[in-house]
């Protein structure tokens, strides 16, 4: 192709029926974006709202392999608009890589644009500091370490786990970072809570409650790495769950309550329900059963995959089909040296994973994969899967919810081009917009 730009114009032109704005963020997701530091925020001293590592480290580059923006953190988010593409509004999850050949950097007139192969491709907004990060916790913890905000202030994540029990070789799963992520903040000396206190989630909860009138935050996610034994004398189930208590006790019906969790047997599943979760996401990470093995050692080793697709399946008598809604790793299915060879292949697989799920009602939802260097799969894959890969992936996705009829899952916000908030992939750009919905209760 020669270009980046020739790339990517390719395969607009090849899919026309992929939003030109979903096939844009794909790429910067999967390949990530420069910053100039003029477009680097001022931390949390400034009035942009600085990104948060809020689970993985989401760069291309360790902290001490990205230069200023290790020190100013780039956004959080950018927005893309306009542009010889004329792209309608599109939220971006920052990915940080200092080679890659798009840019965002102020023009002459202090104007932030986002630039590909030099040329100037779209005008870049970037999240205001909102009020609530301005206010610290008594204890003088920060709101954005205890309950980042991201989508746009959409979604409050809470990694009240910031490491994972499954650990090494043997056990991480291949593309994720999270206990290197962990490693890499402390070694920074950054503030990186490792077990967040349930008091300390709830005194963030209530200065987000009380400054943001808007109500822009309309759910929450409980995640954190797996638990294999127990965090705090506590199974998963009950470790995650005590946390939804809290905060529906608290704030009764304030927020969607979400929790990500490993595919547990159906009494655990349904303590969190008992606890006040409304949307579970067990996720099955690829479809692959080589490279389920391969590629989630741990998961297949304490589950198996079999095991945790039944779970799955089981999980939906307790929240309801429609909210169950586990994620896959989009791209992962490529990665060398097991990986599929062709888009075809890959896609051919990922496409009967979605077929057995939504053919039972349940909606996966996809994270595009970004290759962290600190991962196996990160080292021998730095440039991730090809971007024709995400582009298909878009397309068969949209067309697998036809066939079955299924709608955006809840949760998220309203889909559309234009619309979207979810960052971290473009699948909700690539569905037809529609009214927002809430979780369906059982």
């Amino acid at each position: 192709m020669g270009s980046r730009t020739a790339l990517v114009e390719d395969l607009m032109e090849r899919f026309p029926h992929v939003p030109r704005e979903a096939v844009f963020k794909e790429d910067l997701l999967r390949g990530g974006v420069a910053f100039d530091p003029s477009a680097l925020s001022d931390n949390e001293g400034g009035e942009v709202k600085p990104k948060s590592y809020f689970i993985f480290s989401f760069d291309h580059g360790t902290l001490p392999e990205l230069g200023e923006a290790a020190l100013r953190r780039p956004p959080e988010e950018i927005i893309l608009t306009g542009g010889p593409y004329d792209l309608r509004r599109t939220v971006v999850s920052v990915r940080v890589n200092p080679t890659s050949p798009y840019r965002v950097a102020s023009d002459e007139d202090g104007v932030l644009g986002l630039y590909l192969d030099g040329k100037r491709i779209a005008d870049v907004g970037v999240p205001p500091m909102p009020e609530y990060y301005k206010h610290k916790l008594a204890n003088g913890k920060s709101v954005m370490e205890v309950a980042p905000t991201i989508q746009w202030g959409y979604l409050i994540y809470l990694t009240v786990f910031r490491v994972c029990q499954y650990f090494g070789a043997k056990e991480e799963c291949q593309y994720c970072d999270i206990n290197h992520n962990w490693r890499q903040h402390k070694a920074a000396g950054r503030p990186y809570t490792g077990v967040k206190d349930v008091e300390e989630v709830l005194e963030a909860l209530e200065i987000i409650d009380r400054y943001d009138t808007a109500k822009v935050s309309t759910a929450y996610t409980l995640t954190g790495g797996a638990i294999t034994k127990t965090v705090a004398g506590r199974d998963e189930a009950d470790f995650y769950g005590h946390y939804a208590k809290a905060i529906e006790e608290r704030f009764p019906g304030r927020w969607i309550g979400k929790v990500v969790a490993q595919a547990l047997p159906k009494d655990d599943v349904q303590r969190f329900k008992d606890y006040g979760v409304q949307i579970y996401h067990p996720n099955y990470e690829v479809w692959d059963e080589y490279l389920f093995k391969l590629h989630c050692p741990g998961k297949e080793r304490y589950v198996g995959r079999a095991e945790w697709h039944k779970r799955i399946l089981d999980s939906a008598e307790i929240f309801g089909a429609r909210n169950v809604i586990p994620n896959f790793v989009a791209g992962v299915e490529m990665a060398e040296p097991f990986g599929f060879k062709t888009v075809d292949e890959a896609i051919a697989s990922t496409t009967e994973g979605l077929r057995f799920f939504m053919s039972q009602g349940i909606t996966p939802r996809f994270t595009t994969w970004c290759p962290e260097p600190t991962t196996p799969l990160g080292k021998a894959n730095p440039q991730g899967a090809p971007l024709e890969y995400h582009i298909r992936l878009l397309e068969a996705y949209r067309a697998t919810m036809e066939d079955f009829g299924l709608k955006s899952p809840p949760g998220y916000g309203q889909p559309g081009p234009g619309r979207a908030v979810f960052s971290v992939s473009s699948f909700m750009d690539s569905l037809p917009a529609e009214p927002a919905e809430e979780p369906t209760p059982l």
